[in-house]
């Protein structure tokens, strides 16, 4: 198939997929629909839960193999749209709907890109699509459920809106609960310990903490509290317990655990973290991959957002069509253009590599 026929699949799959809900945990109707769509291509595929993955038609397990992978779970459409997040319509080369751009555009541009080698004899190289689910709220029966069901992974390009930009390392999400117990007594007296007042001393130190590596593709890491409340409700009692949240983002530099230990030798409050799932990656830039872009002209950069990069035990790029600004907005949209020039990069990018 030329790129053209390509393209045109993919705007035909993603309208498709647009007018499919498929809110995270939910995804079984999208997932059919990529399932048809590898059956109209006469390919093999499996499934696994929502999870949909395929092998190039001259799988060797001599060769090193390749992993492209998108989701396509959507979050849920915020109550600031202004037109149906479900009808995927084409209007001055944008294409709404919700999961256009995040990342129903970087999907169909990596199914198109797996159709185009699929039937290939001579590949240097093997390569696997992975349309997955549950990215979107980090669930268990995403992408990390059928790692132990696929073949050894040399490295993966997962997509996801970058503007076609290399994203080679992401800042990881830390995020902590924090607890300060006092204890309670009448406010009019002045009795008890205010386990408030605790908190807002531990709240203030993480504001103001700075940690001292920063990171030439990340910055420096940042936290910030963003939820607090204590157990009462009257507003003449002491408080004796104070509960917060903190959303820690960590650069490359840092292990979770070195985060939290520094944390803990500051404060009073007992901190737990929730997960430690969605840790900072880094793919060297003198990896193949990378390199095969730096020669093509692509940019590289650090992204400060998440995606299943985080979990995945080998080294990964995240690249794709689309804009990371548009995602979760009213009235997404992604340029039709875009995933014709992602499929293209992508391609091209494919062919460059030297293993």
């Amino acid at each position: 198939m030329n790129n053209q026929e390509l393209y045109e699949d993919a705007i035909v799959l993603l309208k498709q997929l647009i007018a499919l809900p498929s809110f995270s945990k939910q995804e079984d109707k999208t997932a059919a629909a990529i399932e048809n769509f590898l059956k109209g291509k006469d390919i093999s595929f499996e499934r696994n839960g929502n999870n949909v993955w395929a092998k190039n038609k001259y799988f060797d397990s001599g060769k090193p193999t390749i992993l492209l992978n998108s989701h396509h779970d959507t979050v849920e459409p915020n109550r600031q749209y202004t037109k149906d997040p479900f009808d995927p319509i084409i209007k001055e080369n944008k294409l709404f709907g919700l999961g256009s751009n995040d990342a129903g555009g970087s999907l169909v541009s990596l199914l198109s890109v797996f159709v185009n080698y699929y039937n290939q004899s001579d590949l240097k190289y093997n390569i696997i699509i992975a349309a997955t689910a549950e990215e979107e709220n980090s669930g268990d029966n995403g992408i990390a459920s059928i790692f132990s069901l696929l073949p050894p992974i040399d490295f993966a390009i997962v997509g996801e809106p970058t503007l076609m930009r290399m994203a080679v390392c992401e800042r990881g999400l830390l995020v902590l609960d924090g607890e300060a117990l006092g204890k309670a007594g009448h406010a009019a007296r002045n009795e008890g310990e205010n386990a408030l007042y605790k908190a807002i001393r531990d709240i203030e130190w993480i504001h103001n903490y700075k940690f001292e590596k920063i990171s030439d593709l990340l910055g420096e890491v940042k936290m910030n509290v963003t939820v607090i409340e204590t157990e009462n409700k009257a507003h003449n009692m002491i408080p004796s317990q104070c509960k917060f949240v903190a959303d820690v983002r960590v650069n490359e530099l840092y292990s979770f655990e070195e985060i939290l230990s520094t944390i803990r030798k500051n404060v009073t409050s007992t901190i737990k973290e929730r997960s430690t799932k969605m840790r900072s990656t880094l793919i060297p830039l003198d990896h193949p991959l990378i390199k095969a872009g730096i020669g093509l002209g692509l940019q590289y950069y650090g992204s400060p957002t998440t995606s299943d990069k985080a979990i995945m035990p080998f080294p990964a790029l995240k690249m794709g069509p689309g804009d990371s600004a548009r995602s979760h907005s009213a009235d997404e949209f992604i340029y039709c253009n875009e995933i014709n020039n992602g499929i293209e990069i992508y391609i091209r990018l494919l062919n460059e590599l030297v293993l």
